[in-house]
């Protein structure tokens, strides 16, 4: 059977949000006297979640109660700073829209909060995704399975007819965890060679390349 759904990740995937991210947890990182981290940095430590990312970014030792602390300053910040910079990729929209043309449907899931992950989708993707999933109570966060299902189920869409488009190694786990096949996507921010490493296979340079993958044809 061919392809007929397409589940996207969010950031680093159809939203380059990594400066905001950046800054804000610079800015948290200030707040409590620690050192802040450059851009490449935060390309390795972005991608499952924010208390991951914050873990990352203090210094060894740092205790899960400061975390604690430092959640609550980051989403204040993030939250009045999260569209400074942040937009769609080059190229995603027209992806989305040839997509939405051929009649293929999508969704999106994440690691961000469900309401950030819904307000974005409906400032950038509302013409083209109806789905948009992120962390919620009661549903596993990715690498798990459990978002991509609940997109599948909300979308009427079957896994076997499915591809997951992520850029990270954690977009890589989420699709085999969910027995979708996996373009992963050399443009966020994740090196290809790292990727390779973590088991990736299919690539795409440019959001046109995805197009072609799935005119193309392809295999789990």
């Amino acid at each position: 059977m061919g392809i007929d759904t397409v589940i996207f990740d969010m950031d680093g995937t159809v939203l380059d949000t990594l400066d905001d991210l950046m800054v804000s947890v610079n800015y948290v990182l200030e707040r409590f006297g620690m050192p802040e981290h450059s851009k490449e940095e935060y390309r390795q430590y972005f991608g499952n979640g924010i208390r991951y990312a914050l873990q990352c970014a203090v210094p060894a030792g740092t205790g899960e109660e400061v975390i604690d602390q430092m959640l609550p300053l980051f989403k204040e910040h993030y939250g009045e700073h999260c569209l400074d910079k942040t937009g769609p990729y080059e190229g995603i929209l027209e992806l989305m829209r040839e997509l939405k043309e051929r009649g293929y449907r999508m969704a999106i899931v994440s690691n961000k909060i469900d309401a950030a992950v819904k307000d974005l989708n409906r400032r950038f993707f509302s013409e083209y995704v109806d789905v948009a999933i992120g962390e919620r109570d009661g549903v596993l966060r990715k690498p798990a399975p459990d978002t991509v299902y609940v997109a599948l189920k909300e979308l009427n869409s079957k896994k076997e007819t499915s591809v997951y488009v992520g850029d990270s190694e954690v977009d890589y786990q989420t699709a085999l965890n969910s027995g979708l096949p996996c373009i992963s996507v050399l443009w966020g921010f994740r090196k290809k060679e790292y990727l390779m490493e973590q088991g990736a296979t299919l690539f795409a340079n440019t959001p046109k390349e995805v197009l072609e993958i799935l005119i193309e044809g392809m295999t789990t």
